[in-house]
């Protein structure tokens, strides 16, 4: 029995209904990291690993949440929304954030499940606020429009759940579109999409199994050195707002010999966004090897410019850099282990996969597991 046939029937048995179906999808960025933050560009895709959510109105305030794949349950009412530090609190987060904004609804029952890698970094939460925010829109007939869910999908993470998260995941889950990536411009969040043409071409992730600690720590001390630069620039030029206005020309002249480090961390933002605009050109072109060599392009700039890759992410890239099929490969995410994501030629996935299989192992006494991505749409209404 398939997911979706598990979540009807558990539905059906817990509420004597029959539900409504949503797909919300992960999300994959192509290119682009560490530049959100900066009011940069990204580009990211939904994927076809995705939460899948049964959902149903009630007649009273009651919320009734099954986490199918952990077998939790979790009962509550709209009127005393708390904190539960658990799965519930995404859920709950979006409801919270709906109601602040206005919106009338009613309790509803929801049963969710999903077939999203855990750990690898495709944004499941994301995926789950979205997926919730989408059911509340149909379910009580709010004619929201997509980009007003997702923004209520990051206030929810935002100020429920308390993780201070920028819009990419939410937006990519929620705007997807089919052979396509989104060109987000995280300043004014303008959007275009580019085609992705992967006829004979696969996208697979290639999961390092190790997440250091670093990250969180890490994260905020990257930001604070582009703001760094951003405030020293200033006395030079007033007009900037933030890396997405800087030069390299600008960085040559006031940052390289006085802030060297500083100097590596801007310059590395102010070429990523540089590069992603590139990558866009030649996909808008069909040329996707030029678009590989600006995947692996960006990982070498954060690796040695922004410094938050880790030995396995390199690892995993430098075997895929030496693999005749494979036009392009870079770490995603923010850093320190998760996942990398490559473009690797169909005919060649199965030699693509023992090797990378075989020689990670042996040089990191560690597993990985892949998965193969096709792009598909964003947060979508099943039945």
């Amino acid at each position: 029995m398939n997911l979706l046939s598990q979540l009807t029937r558990s539905f059906q048995q817990a509420f004597n209904a029959r539900p409504s179906l949503i797909c919300s999808p992960g999300r994959v960025n192509l290119i682009g990291e560490h530049t959100d933050y900066n009011e940069g560009f990204v580009l990211p895709a939904a994927i076809d690993k995705a939460i899948y959510l049964a959902v149903g109105p009630r007649s009273d305030n009651e919320l009734h949440f099954v986490a199918h794949d952990l077998d939790k349950t979790y009962q509550g009412s709209l009127t005393d929304l708390k904190l539960t530090n658990s799965w519930a609190d995404y859920l709950l987060g979006v409801v919270s954030e709906f109601q602040l904004a206005g919106h009338k609804l009613r309790g509803f029952n929801c049963v969710f499940g999903g077939t999203i890698p855990m750990g690898a970094g495709l944004s499941s939460s994301a995926a789950l606020e979205n997926g919730v925010g989408f059911a509340l829109n149909e379910l009580f007939g709010l004619g929201l429009d997509r980009l007003a869910m997702v923004k209520l999908s990051q206030r929810a993470e935002n100020e429920f759940v308390g993780a201070k998260v920028g819009i990419m995941d939410m937006f990519a889950s929620m705007m997807g579109k089919a052979d396509h990536v989104i060109k987000l411009d995280c300043r004014s969040l303008d959007y275009t999409y580019a085609p992705l043409r992967m006829d004979g071409i696969s996208l697979v992730l290639c999961d390092s199994r190790v997440k250091h600690s670093l990250v969180t720590s890490e994260y905020n001390t990257r930001r604070s050195e582009c703001e760094a630069g951003v405030r020293f620039l200033q006395t030079f030029y007033p007009e900037i707002k933030s890396l997405r206005d800087v030069t390299m020309p600008m960085l040559d002249q006031h940052l390289r010999n006085t802030e060297p480090l500083i100097y590596r961390r801007c310059a590395y933002v102010v070429q990523e966004n540089q590069r992603l605009l590139d990558g866009v050109e030649a996909l808008e072109a069909g040329n996707i090897e030029a678009f590989g060599q600006l995947m692996y392009g960006s990982h070498e700039g954060l690796s040695h410019w922004y410094e938050v890759s880790c030995p396995e992410l390199d690892i995993l890239v430098e075997i895929a850099r030496h693999h005749p099929g494979v036009l392009g490969a870079r770490m995603m995410g923010g850093g320190f282990g998760g996942c990398t994501i490559n473009l690797v030629r169909e005919e060649a996935l199965d030699d693509f996969t023992a090797l990378i299989t075989k020689q990670y192992k042996a040089q990191t006494g560690k597993d990985t597991y892949l998965h193969a991505c096709k792009i598909q749409d964003g947060t979508n209404l099943i039945s």
